[in-house]
């Protein structure tokens, strides 16, 4: 179950989050729990296979506003990489990136 301290010890600014959610803990985390889930984030490597490049930067860019919201820093890093990069349509293996986005999104997943 993932809780403030597990998420403090993953290295999200669980204060910078709570801040967000007003200081409720409850509420901080559902939003976690649903930020998570959303299914931009499995439609993700296939929509950059195909090389829609358009669709994809929509895709991260609204991920990165909402893990951005919640604080989670690790996962936000590769997703924000990913976003500027897309933004400039750069024309890359984005494996990697999305390897490091699941391997983070795992990482809390399994807390």
């Amino acid at each position: 179950m993932i809780t403030i301290d597990s998420l403090r010890a993953y290295g999200a600014n669980v204060d910078e989050g709570l801040a967000r959610c007003l200081n409720k803990e409850e509420f901080y985390l559902k939003m976690v729990n649903l930020g998570l889930a959303d299914e931009r984030f499995e439609k993700l490597a296939g929509i950059l296979e195909a090389k829609d490049y358009d669709a994809a930067f929509e895709a991260v860019h609204a991920l990165k506003g909402v893990i951005g919201n919640l604080a989670l820093t690790p996962l936000y890093d590769p997703i924000e990489k990913m976003t500027e990069l897309l933004r400039a349509r750069t024309d890359t293996d984005y494996s990697a990136l999305c390897a490091q986005i699941k391997e983070q999104r795992d990482k809390i997943l399994e807390m």
